[in-house]
């Protein structure tokens, strides 16, 4: 009699649910010039934190800033500052989900970008509609989900936390780029 190997038969089983879903949808640069279509030059200029201005953000921005360095950009037209240009990181349900936020000078959001969204399911947070109700926003305004922006049926961890990204972000500016 010949031995059955069920490792072979589970197999497929395993790929399967090991499989990861990431869709990288755009590149730093590409988001810059989507962001600021008029900026000439971008300035790299991280920001690195201590646990004191960790916990100060959080404190302010009402979730934790996860990171000791922040990937910020200057953008510039002629050689004017136009505003900031940053790359940050939120989980989804799951994973991360790498998206950027341009800000004014001011401290307004100028739009939001998705570069790259590995979660099986919700990626309509992409979708540029959804995007929108971001711009123009800024500390002085409400940031609830639902509300302020809407929530997207099956993506909901992931609205809420790009959603308090963005809001964290805006803590950033006021605290470290406002007067930089």
């Amino acid at each position: 009699m010949r031995n059955f190997n069920w490792s072979m038969c589970l197999a497929p089983f395993a790929a399967v649910t090991l499989s990861a879903h990431a869709s990288d949808y755009l590149s730093v640069q590409q988001a810059q010039t989507l962001l600021f279509p008029g900026a000439s030059q971008f300035t790299a200029q991280p920001l690195h934190f201590d646990s004191a201005q960790r916990d100060r953000i959080a404190s302010l921005a009402g979730v934790r800033q996860r990171w000791e360095t922040q990937k910020v950009w200057r953008a510039e037209s002629s050689g004017r500052p136009v505003g900031w240009f940053v790359v940050d990181e939120v989980i989804g349900k799951h994973e991360f989900i790498t998206y950027a936020t341009a800000i004014s000078n001011e401290g307004k959001v100028l739009g939001v970008e998705i570069l790259s969204y590995r979660e099986t399911h919700g990626g309509q947070i992409r979708d540029a509609g959804w995007r929108r109700n971001f711009v123009g926003k800024t500390l002085g305004n409400p940031f609830k989900l639902d509300e302020d922006v809407p929530n997207i049926t099956g993506a909901t961890l992931s609205c809420r936390n790009v959603l308090d990204g963005v809001r964290r972000l805006l803590v950033i500016h006021k605290l470290f780029l406002a007067n930089a």
